[in-house]
């Protein structure tokens, strides 16, 4: 037999194959599934977070201005109890809260010409025998009881411990109200992440917990449902 021939012989029995190294193998759908999964997941949270923490909120909110662009420094420097001067305590020892005509018609009662919102005030509330529509923003919901008696008198809290600087203000502020609930956003405060603080002077707020946790950190314990709900 001729070497072509041995060589043909050899091929086709396979005795001459140099055995190949095993392949490496390639990554399949399967192996890319947990970093996939990973990825959407994280997206998907921080979309989540980003629509619910900033989008979500600003549109929940709408703005609105109040009646009376009512300049509280200016009042301020002419009254002589300050804020209890208009936000007062009755004899009954009952809060009036927002101030009616009846608080403002003995230096409103007619047009002093002071400013164009104090003219508004005369011509469209006091003459024509009208209360002033004010936009409350920290009206609580009608199951909340809050009393002033029992943290200004009873307390000592000053006003702007939760109301903020509302003194030094010189035109009121732009009333954001709930387009759901109806209610202003000091109820829930600026922040709905909570991760922000109020300043000192910026009004503080109003949740439950915001007041639950006052009540702890002041007296040791947080007080019994019906304190606050009636």
């Amino acid at each position: 037999m001729s070497t072509t021939d041995q060589h043909h012989a050899a091929a086709e029995t396979g005795q001459d194959k140099t055995p190949l190294p095993p392949a490496e193998p390639k990554p399949t759908a399967d192996d890319n599934a947990p970093w996939i999964i990973g990825f959407f997941f994280v997206a998907g949270l921080v979309g989540s977070l980003i629509v619910g923490w900033i989008i979500f909120p600003e549109l929940l909110y709408s703005e609105k201005q109040q009646p009376i662009r009512f300049n509280h420094a200016v009042h301020m420097d002419l009254v002589s109890d300050g804020c209890a001067s208009c936000h007062y305590f009755r004899d009954d020892g009952s809060f009036s809260g927002l101030p009616d005509n009846s608080s403002c018609i003995d230096c409103h009662g007619f047009v002093m010409g002071v400013s164009d919102d104090e003219e508004k005030y005369v011509t469209d509330y006091v003459d024509q025998d009208r209360e002033v529509p004010w936009l409350s923003n920290p009206r609580q919901p009608d199951c909340v009881f809050f009393s002033h008696a029992a943290h200004v008198k009873g307390a000592g809290m000053d006003c702007a411990a939760c109301h903020g600087d509302v003194a030094s203000r010189t035109e009121s502020r732009v009333y954001q109200e709930n387009r759901i609930s109806g209610y202003g956003r000091d109820i829930w405060g600026h922040s709905i992440s909570r991760l922000r603080k109020p300043a000192a002077n910026e009004p503080q707020t109003m949740k439950m917990n915001d007041c639950a946790r006052c009540h702890e950190a002041q007296t040791g314990h947080k007080g019994a449902c019906f304190q606050c709900h009636k």
